[in-house]
């Protein structure tokens, strides 16, 4: 092979100058010399060797990275493979192993292992987890670096693949016996015991924000939200710029009726930095449990833009598409949702419900049961299950044991209770349910719990004490419509000529909800008109 022409400036050759550049992150100017470079040798093919061309390359396609043009870099990347593959085969020249015998050439050339990395991660930023998983799949075990195998535990646990993804995280452990996140990955049980014992009064850790986030994020993940909200409270106590875990903090805030801390929250988060897709979500969140739907999924949309793996943004969106009766469409943000967190119940509930609303009932029965095996027998499986099969008459009995194992699971656990007790309901055992659901309120206090109670406390005529439930709720949750209703109710068979001079009033006015209603529709279509920029890619 006839040794190429040396270009050089300064007593250095031109590919050094460019390999200098990309060290000091000058991506830019590395981009524009490359490109020359490589026009250069294309109509030259001796101005460069093999390997100056391999490294080119590489630093052409890493400028194209940072400039977050990915299908260009995957192109230039793999161009500089097969470059590399050529050279091998022509060349003793080889990457630095740590050999002494290591010419100063084979030291500057760059990592073809890094090179797999880097296109790895180009696929993952274009959602082609399949890519990335079988560009790092090619690499040898021996030859794969903690980060290598990290990305792809994260990968083969996206897809599903849980013993894949243990084996990675065990390798990472092995490397890297502090890798917190590894062992978070592979055993959350574990990472539970482990934080709980690290925030103990005693321990130097005990005010670690991101032990104390962790901890509220298993919780959350577990069904707990009480104590999830306990740990999200203390830990942005701790740190009052904290973002990471703000979205599922807003999120159940909203759920228990607390729209003024919703609001504050969002402002705060939005005061730190509006190019997260948290605070998007924590007002979306706001939007749509004050009913306006459209804004909620114009802010959803907004965060999926800036944050395309929010998985909290997606099941933001998939709600509000649902409510708006756009049920295929909440379908897809769903599924997206579990792609992305196959080990979150929320997701798969979100999609059952879509699949009940279009009275799909098979569908939801296929995926309630495919949860059930996959996440196991647990209270939360359970009872998702139990949801589906009171939707059909004959799957009732079946319901009414799989609420009993997860109230013998976990007599607490507040949906369980709410579909135990419609199941009474409909039997008209109301003495029954009103037992259960003193039971259930004997160590926690929640507005729809005291609201049922309310209702079956009316169907045996203990009136007083159903208004007292109903006060309870609305002072838990004071936007609880049905609470609201139950008390108007009473109100209106305790009093029936005040109730119709009500009546005449609302015929002559209007009522004052409907028009707040109508104003939410009204200004529904601004932000309509706008989702359509805003939505997933």
């Amino acid at each position: 092979v006839p040794s190429a022409p040396r270009f050089s400036a300064a007593g250095m050759s031109v590919v050094e100058h460019v390999r200098e550049m990309a060290s000091a992150g000058l991506h830019s100017n590395v981009r524009l010399l490359s490109g020359l470079l490589l026009t250069m040798s294309g109509n030259n093919p001796e101005l460069f060797s093999p390997s100056q061309k391999y490294q080119l390359l590489v630093y052409h396609a890493d400028s194209l990275f940072h400039d977050k043009e990915y299908r260009n870099a995957v192109s230039k990347y793999t161009m500089a493979l097969q470059q590399k593959k050529a050279l091998s085969k022509t060349s003793k020249v080889r990457p630095s192993t740590g050999n002494a015998a290591s010419t100063p050439q084979s030291q500057c050339l760059p990592s073809e292992i890094e090179v797999k990395y880097k296109m790895a991660e180009c696929y993952t930023m274009l959602k082609q987890d399949k890519d990335a998983i079988a560009i790092l799949d090619g690499i040898p075990s021996r030859q794969r670096t903690p980060k290598i195998n990290m990305m792809l535990a994260n990968l083969y646990k996206k897809a599903g693949q849980e013993r894949s993804s243990v084996t990675s995280y065990k390798e990472v452990l092995r490397q890297c016996p502090l890798a917190l996140d590894a062992i978070l990955g592979r055993c959350l049980h574990t990472w539970y015991f482990s934080i709980k014992h690290s925030l103990e009064k005693k321990s130097l850790l005990r005010d670690n924000v991101d032990l104390l986030g962790s901890l509220a994020d298993l919780y959350f993940r577990a069904g707990d939200n009480k104590n999830s909200i306990l740990k999200f409270e203390q830990a942005q106590m701790l740190d009052p710029y904290l973002i990471k875990g703000m979205d599922v903090y807003g999120y159940l805030l909203a759920r228990e009726g607390r729209l003024e801390d919703v609001e504050n929250l969002g402002c705060r988060l939005f005061n730190i930095s509006d190019q997260h897709a948290e605070p998007w979500v924590v007002s979306g969140c706001h939007s749509f449990y004050s009913k306006r739907y459209s804004r909620a999924l114009y802010l959803g949309a907004k965060a999926i833009q800036l944050n395309s793996n929010s998985v909290q943004a997606l099941l933001l969106k998939g709600a509000a598409l649902r409510n708006m009766g756009r049920v295929q469409e909440a379908i897809i943000h769903f599924r997206e949702a579990i792609r992305l967190a196959p080990c979150r119940l929320d997701c798969y509930e979100g999609l059952i419900e879509c699949y009940l609303a279009s009275n799909s009932i098979r569908e939801a029965m296929v995926m309630a049961n495919n949860v059930y095996k996959t996440l196991g027998a647990n209270a939360q499986t359970l009872t998702l299950l139990a949801t589906v099969c009171l939707e059909d008459p004959v799957t009732q009995e079946k319901a009414k044991t799989l609420l009993d194992k997860a109230l013998t699971q976990r007599p607490d656990y507040i949906k369980a209770v709410v579909k135990k007790a419609e199941l009474l309901s409909r039997e008209q055992k109301y003495e029954d349910g009103i037992a259960l659901l003193r039971n259930a309120l004997a160590n926690q206090s929640d507005c729809v719990l005291h609201r049922i109670l309310g209702d079956f406390l009316v169907a045996v005529n203990e009136y007083q004490e159903a208004m007292d439930q109903y006060s309870i709720a609305l002072s838990l949750d004071p936007n609880d419509q049905k609470s609201l209703e139950g008390m108007q109710k009473m109100e209106k068979e305790e009093s029936p000529t005040d109730a119709t001079q009500e009546e005449d009033v609302d015929d002559m006015e209007g009522s004052g909800e409907e028009g707040d209603l109508e104003g939410s529709d009204s200004e529904a279509a601004q932000w309509a008109d706008q989702e359509q920029w805003f939505g997933m890619q």
